[in-house]
């Protein structure tokens, strides 16, 4: 008998998470590590969990997670867009639910380029008169 697994790949600023589900008892693995000794607080292993929490399947599936980039925050962002997909590739009748609680669009939001002649992306140098 063949190995069953559910892939979603997310991502968030600069982070990549590879999600892997298989069916199991809801243990998490991050890079090799609980979420506990991965995160350094509750609410970003919160945040992650969500997609989970929303479909009801804390307890239906081992989550093992390769995430590189960025930091924490991203992180978890990007482990949640994995979740959530390879949730929908596991059920497709979660998609609607999922969507809902927007955890199925990537969250396009990154750092600004610096420009020329500015400080930083915006910040101008201050003003003269004389």
């Amino acid at each position: 008998m063949e190995k069953v697994s559910y892939k979603g790949l997310g991502r968030r600023k600069t982070s990549v998470a590879k999600v892997i589900l298989t069916p199991g008892t809801g243990k998490i693995l991050i890079n090799s590590k609980t979420p506990e000794e991965y995160f350094p607080n509750a609410l970003v292993i919160k945040d992650m969990k969500q997609p989970l929490e929303i479909t009801n399947t804390t307890k239906e599936f081992d989550i093992n997670v390769k995430v590189s980039g960025g930091g924490f925050n991203g992180q978890a962002g990007a482990i949640r867009l994995g979740i959530a997909r390879a949730l929908v590739e596991a059920n497709a009748e979660s998609k609607t639910a999922l969507k809902k609680k927007k955890m199925m669009t990537r969250d396009s939001r990154a750092k600004e380029r610096k420009k020329y002649g500015k400080y930083g992306a915006r910040r101008s140098p201050q003003f003269t008169k004389r």
